[in-house]
Parts: C-alpha cells; structure tokens; sequence
C-alpha cells in the first residue's frame, strides 16, 4: 500500500469493504474504476479501458463513466446480476487537508433496485432472506424495497420448501449466513437468483423495533433482523416507508410448487419464457402498475380461504353487472400513478416535484373512484369504497404548492407557487423588478448615446454588462463607462449603477432558489409523515384496478361463477382452457366437460398424440386456480372443491444445469406430488414412465396410480398411452376411463378433441408422425413395420405354478379393435422343441447385439430382420 499514491490508497482501502461489488469511486465529473474492477466493467458495460500512473513501476489499468449519465451503466451491472457501491466525495476539496475524504453512500444490488429500468411497474422486486434454526427449520422473510412491503414466515426442514418459496416469490436477491449449506446455496443459483449476499447480524436494531413488535415468535423477529440489517448496511438512508412485518403461513394459500407453476404457464411460457402466452397474460387487464403487480400476486398464491374467495368473486360478479360503472372506473384509473413506488421515493429521498405532481393527480381521483363505487349495488363494494382515504391534507398542501409544469432538478427553481411563501415571493419580486430596470436601462441608454445596437447582457463570469460594437464606440462620449473588456467586434462597460442592480439581482435569485429547495424539501418532509396512508390506499386501489379486471376478462369472455363443493365434488360443463381459447380467437374452441366425485377419484386419459389430452388436463387445474383467486371461470358451470395444493408432471426436459435426464425429473416431480399431497389435492400426471424402458415405465405408471388411489385419494387426472393400463377400471373402484376421441377419414386421422367416456381404441402414432410431415417412404415402412408386429407377436415364457408345473392357460381371442401391440395378455402354452441351425444364428444374434445403444428404429429394423429370417 505505501507504494500507491494516497488517491489510491484511499480507493484500495474502501474496495476492501465492498469486495462483491464494482466501486464507482467519484473524481470530478467521473465514476473511476481500478485494476480487477476496471478490466471487468470495460467489458460488461463495453466501455474503453486506459490506465493511469499509481505510484508503482506498472500503470493502473482503469475506466470510467461521467457521473451525470451513470444511472445507465448502474442499471446495466444490476441487470447482470452485480452489485454496485456509490463512492462520492464527502468533503469540499477546497477545505481538504491532503486527499479528499470519500465514502460510500450507497450499495445498489439487484434486490435493492429503486428506480430505473431494472424496476418493472408491474412486477414486484424482492429481496429474500434465509436463516436456518438449530431444529433445521428456516426462517423466511422477505421485502419489495421500492413498495415497503415486507413478510417473514416459517418453513419446515426441508431444502424443497425454501427453493420452492423462492421460485414463487421471484426473488432476485437472496440474503445469507456464509454458514448457510452450499448445497443449497448452489440450488438457488440454478433457480436464476442473481444474487446472493451475506449478512451475519441477528439482532433486531433499535430503529426496525417498531417494525417487529407484532412478532410474536422469535424466530421471525430474526429473519427479519437479517433482513433490516442488511437493507441499513447497504442503504444507508432514510426506510421510513417500511412497512411492519406481517406473518404468512404457506398453507393458508393454495400451494403451486416451482415445477407445477412452470407446467401450466401462470406468469410466463414455457417455450418464450415471456408474459405473453400465460394465465397472467389473458387476466391482466389493470390500469395502474401497482394493480399489476397484486394480480401477479394472486396467479401466484391462490386462495383457500372460502370467505375471501366468495368475497371476491360477489364483487367481480358487481362490477359485471355495472358495465358504464366500470367503464368509469377504468378510465378514472388510468389518471392514478403508482402510489406504492411513489412513497418508497418520498422516504428514500429521490423524488422529484414532478413525481409529487404525479401524487397529487392520482389522489385528486380518489373522490371520483368513491362516488362511482357508491352507485354499484352489494355489501362488498360500499365497503371497498368506505376505505378509500381521500387524503385532502395532502391534496391540498400540493395543490398550494408545486407550480403545474414542474422542472426535472429540484435545485433549479421554479417549482413553487406564487403565494405559497411571502419570502419567496419577495425575493421574486426583487429578480423580477431588477430585470424589468435592467430591460428599462437598456432602452434609456440607447436614446442617450444614440446607438440602436447598444445592448445590456450577463454571463456568469462578469455578470451584466453593457456592450458596444467596434464602429459605434465613435459616438461614446469619453468616460461615460467603465470599461470591462475587449472582444474583437466590440467593447463591454459597466456603470456603477449596474453593478448595484446587478448584486440585487443575483443575491435575490441565489437565495430565491435556496428557499425554494428547502421549502420542497419541507414539502416531502410532510408527504412523509403520511406514507402508511398513502401505502394502505394503495393497496385499496390496486384491488379494486385487479377486479375490475377479472369482470372484464369475464364478461368478454363469457366465463361463469362457480360453485364450491363441500362433497369434493368436480362437474365442469363445457369447460375451456382460458389461455388457448383466446389464442384462437375466432376459431372455435371444443369444449369439454369433467365430472369428478367421491367415486370417481382418478380419470385415466388415453388417446393419440396432439388430440388434446394435456390441454384438458391443464384447463381443469386453470379452472381451479381462476376460481381460487376470486375470478369466473371458462365453462357453462362449474362445481368445485376448494384445493389446497396442485401437482403436475406435464411436458418433458432435461434439466441440463444439474445433470438431471428426462425420466429423473419425471420421477423428482411425481414424488414431489406423492409425497405432498393430500386429499384435498389435484394432480396431473402426463405420461409418467415414457422416459425409460416400456416395461419399466407401465410398471411405474400402475404402481404410482394404484398408490394415488389407495393412500392419498386425490383428484387426478392421468393420461397415458400404455393403453394395457386400462383394465385398472375393473380393478381399482374409483379410477373410471376416458379418451380423447378421433376418427380416421380417407386413410388420414382426424382429432375431434372431445372427451368420451371409456379408453381409446388406436393410438394414431404414425397418422401423427404423417401429420408433422415426416417423408412419405418414411411413414410407409413404418405402416409395414407395424403390420409385421401385429401379424406375428412375441410368445411369452410359460409361468411357473408354486409346485413347479407349468400353469397352462388359453389364449384369449385376438381384439377386433387391437392395434398396439399388448403386454398383459394371458400366457399361452408353448411347445417345447429343439432350436435349429437358423433359430441358433438368430439367438446369437441377439445374445451379440449392444441394445442399449440402438435407436427405437434400429431397434425395430432388426427385429424385422430377424422375423424375417425365422420365417424364411
């Protein structure tokens, strides 16, 4: 270190602090970064990288950024994922002895964003902490910095509620002991957390008590202390719009796990990854950024509480039948900025006079949102409009204040009203009146000397000056200026006058825009004392703007309320998946019913590929979630039980990052089902088991259904197509068949997407494979291939009886309707005989061949080969 330069030493000394994060270390009108730092920025944010002397033999390597267009470049970091330190000059540099004291004011980090393009108006940013207990359980909290909001629950100990809990959440930043699992910390990289942090105080600090004092656990008192502990270290500013913690427990909501949420696309698709395309897309249709965000929250966390769900449901059903009502709403809402962030910037203290303008806008709506709610008939909605807070007091300290058309910089005047502040006023009058006898002179002093081009002008190094061109300094009488300065086409004076005038003016104007900053500031510091009202409307606000989207979506699209059944009852009618209705749009859509009771558990689905099995399935557990967050549903009517959690293994893929195949993370997701559900459930398995061999995967499929119907008694929909699985109709009381049906027309298959009761006849796969557009010969041999199989199946071994004779059976008739190959048929006897020369080459054959690394269509060439050589 005693090498460096002292700048260096300084900037070396505070990077040791923030070791995780790229320093922007304030020289003049510049963000500098040094050596590891630099070389890194200059290619994250493709900026040029020079170098400069330190004190050592070696340049430095180092880049910058101008700090007045820094916002940019920060936002950019974040967005990868870094973290950010703002290190400003603290000290003038004229009273500084040696370097300039430096500190840094701010660390900004993915979960702590409040501003810029990093913050999506209708996504929440969280930032989410973990601390586990010595019983292994964890305590969870978590906060949206940019709202106030913050929660902290309990979660048991296990490592799959935690991830879970972040997945849904979104978190974008995790905060953690260093003593946390790395296992687990390696688990929250692969769920796209950006960030993890660490934060090793537990204690709750004197300035957060207020915020934990309704804790009554101390468990939660200190997640929540690592939480507020680490927001104060990085922040280091005014949280005053924070609001006190409230407890959630995670049972009290309908319980969505990571890989069930991604299988029915509830906030984004699989496929683009992207909002357009999934259930929050079709529903959102809130006005203000704040109702966006608690309609996310809702898809998120449905509801299972029966009172709330109906409390909503009575008010989206209100609203649908005050058409012009709503209308009015919509509109009124549109004029309502985003209350919640704008009071997360009052406290933190980057808000401008333009975003109180914004405040006073949407809050001037609020008596008009009230009125429009007093003509809406039912109990609900005169209880939504009777917490509408009105605020006045702060309307109207606004309205008195902050001029129409405010400036962006609140340090540059005009911000202020005329009459709000008497010393204002006068120090304006003052400016103003100097001008106008700077204006008068100009034209006096032109009648005087005779000059027209005379003229009175300012700059900021000689103030006001009088200025004379070259060829009219003739007609000047001598001495009657004083001379300033001398330019090539002219001469500038003073007069003793002017200079008078002169001090009155700028001494006016520099207190004036003094007074005013600090009369904004007072402003903001009243504003301040109101930010849990504020908080509290906003959230009224954000309700009403989510269901008056819901009566939207409902009316357009003709859905219907359901209906809650204490039986467990399930009967949809003409039911619709919501998401592939509206992609549609004008062609028509199959609708299709689900009747599910107490006798009717499971519902096995076969049917062809592409007929429509996994978009029923997926519409019956959409419809249950519509109705769980209080919105009607797509059906002519539907009856249903309130569920308190939803499983599903649909889709396949690899999960490359951890090493996972296809069938294991089938097999991860249906024992996450297994192991978690309940009675109360619903779950959807699709294809369980085509991920390995066909033998072990219909012995998989059975035993997991068998299990779903004698231990958990869950409503499940399970479609297959090992269609031997069948005949568990006659063997399992509660599991009833039904297919996706379809009709072969002129040689080609035709989807009718309608569900029938009891089990498909054909599978359809090479009508598929025909319809994706696979080559003509290709298709053609496979019809000869399947035709091979079906002529000539594969003899049995002989079952063994307990005394060891063989238990000889009849071979059941051949089905008319067979047309897959079947694996459960009852054994037939077979005559023992001595193997030829041609059968022994062909046992060899097989004995020699690597199965293992055959394709399925290799596999089935060879066996055609090897029939065929039987046979000839």
């Amino acid at each position: 270190m005693a090498t460096y330069t002292p700048m260096i030493q300084q900037y070396l000394k505070i990077k040791a602090e923030y070791q995780d994060a790229f320093l922007f270390f304030r020289l003049g009108d510049f963000y500098e970064m040094f050596f590891e730092d630099a070389l890194n920025a200059s290619q994250e944010l493709e900026i040029t990288l020079t170098s400069r002397e330190g004190g050592t033999e070696d340049r430095i390597p180092m880049c910058g950024v101008p700090y007045h267009s820094a916002q940019g470049y920060i936002e950019r970091l974040i967005e990868k994922g870094y973290k950010v330190a703002i290190c400003e000059q603290t000290e003038d540099p004229k009273q500084a002895k040696g370097v300039v004291r430096r500190e840094v004011i701010q660390l900004i980090t993915p979960g702590t964003v409040m501003e810029g393009r990093s913050l999506h108006e209708k996504e929440n940013n969280y930032l989410a902490t973990i601390t586990q207990f010595s019983d292994g359980t964890y305590g969870f909290a978590y906060t949206d910095l940019s709202t106030g909001e913050n929660k902290v629950t309990l979660l048991p100990a296990k490592e799959d509620e935690v991830l879970n809990e972040i997945s849904v959440l979104g978190a974008k930043e995790v905060v953690i002991s260093e003593q946390l699992d790395e296992k687990l910390q390696k688990k929250m990289r692969e769920r796209n957390v950006l960030a993890i942090s660490y934060e090793e105080q537990t204690e709750v600090a004197e300035s957060f008590a207020g915020l934990t004092k309704d804790l009554n656990q101390e468990k939660f008192k200190i997640a929540a202390a690592r939480l507020f502990n680490y927001l104060h270290r990085t922040q280091k500013r005014s949280l005053d719009h924070l609001q006190p913690v409230t407890t959630y427990q995670v049972h009290q909501f309908m319980k969505i796990d990571y890989f069930s949420k991604h299988n029915l696309e509830l906030t984004e698709t699989i496929r683009t990854k992207g909002k357009k395309g999934s259930l929050l897309w079709l529903l959102d249709e809130t006005k203000t950024a704040m109702g966006g965000r608690l309609l996310k929250q809702w898809v998120d966390r449905p509801r299972i509480d029966r009172q709330e769900i109906e409390r909503r449901l009575s008010l989206t059903g209100n609203f649908i039948e005050a058409y012009f009502e709503r209308k009015e709403l919509q509109e009124r809402l549109k004029e309502v900025y985003d209350l919640e962030r704008l009071a997360g910037r009052v406290a933190f203290g980057n808000v401008n006079a333009r975003d109180l303008k914004q405040l006073l806008r949407s809050l001037q709506q609020i008596p008009y949102l009230h009125d429009i709610l007093s003509r809406i008939s039912g109990q609900e909605t005169e209880a939504l409009a009777g917490s509408l807070d009105h605020c006045e007091d702060i309307v109207d300290i606004l309205e008195q204040a902050i001029v129409d058309n405010p400036p962006l910089s609140i340090k540059d005047g005009n911000i202020i009203k005329d009459g709000f502040n008497e010393q204002l006023d006068q120090y304006r009058d003052a400016s103003r009146n100097g001008k106008t006898w700077i204006a008068q002179l100009e034209r006096d002093e032109r009648e005087k000397t005779g000059i027209k081009s005379l003229k009175i002008g300012y700059n900021r190094v000689f103030g006001y000056y009088i200025e004379v061109t070259r060829s009219n300094l003739q007609h000047l009488e001598e001495g009657l200026y004083e001379r300033k300065q001398t330019l090539a086409n002219a001469e500038r004076f003073i007069t003793p006058a002017l200079k008078e005038k002169e001090a009155l003016i700028l001494e006016a104007e520099e207190k004036c825009g003094e007074l005013e900053y600090e009369l904004f500031c007072e402003i903001r510091d009243q504003v301040k004392e109101h930010i849990p009202r504020l908080q509290a409307l906003a959230k009224t606000v954000s309700e009403i703007d989510v269901l008056l989207s819901f009566a939207e979506v409902s009316e357009e699209r003709k859905y219907v309320k359901p209906e809650f059944s204490d039986s467990r009852e399930i009967a949809i009618e003409e039911g619709r998946h919501p998401v592939v209705e509206k992609v549609l749009d004008s062609q028509e859509y199959v609708p299709n019913d689900c009747k599910m009771s107490g006798e009717r558990e499971i519902l096995l689905i076969t049917g062809p590929n592409m007929s429509g099995k996994s978009t029923y399935m997926r519409q019956v557990a959409l419809t249950a979630i519509l109705a769980q967050i209080g919105c009607y549903v797509p059906a002519s009517k539907a009856v249903l039980p309130i569920f308190d959690q939803v499983f599903t293994r649909i889709g396949a893929a690899d999960d490359l990052v951890s090493g996972q195949s296809t069938f294991m993370v089938e097999m991860l997701e249906a024992k996450n089902a297994i192991a978690n559900a309940t009675q109360d459930s619903l779950i959807l398995f699709d294809e369980i088991g085509r991920g390995t061999s066909t033998y072990d995967g219909m012995a998989l499929a059975q035993a997991i259904i068998e299990h779903v119907h004698n231990r958990i008694g869950a409503k499940t929909l399970f479609s297959t197509h090992y269609h031997e699985l069948t005949i568990l109709e006659d063997e399992l009381e509660k599991l009833n068949n039904v297919h996706v049906s379809a009709i072969e027309h002129n040689g080609r298959v035709v989807f009718l997407h309608k569900i029938k009761e009891g089990p498909a006849d054909k599978s359809y796969g090479i009508h598929v494979a025909e319809l994706a557009g696979l080559p003509k010969e290709l298709i053609k041999r496979a019809d000869e291939i399947l035709s091979s199989l079906e002529e000539a199946r594969v003899e049995k071994p002989v079952p063994v009886t307990p005394d060891g004779n063989e238990a000889v059976k009849e071979a059941p008739p051949p089905s008319p309707q067979a047309s897959q190959l079947s694996f459960f048929d009852e054994p037939v006897q077979v005559k023992k005989q001595e193997l030829g020369a041609k059968e022994k080459k062909v046992v060899e054959k097989i004995r020699d061949m690597d199965i293992l690394n055959l394709t399925p269509l290799q596999a089935m060439n060879v066996l055609y080969e090897l029939q065929k050589k039987i046979k000839n």
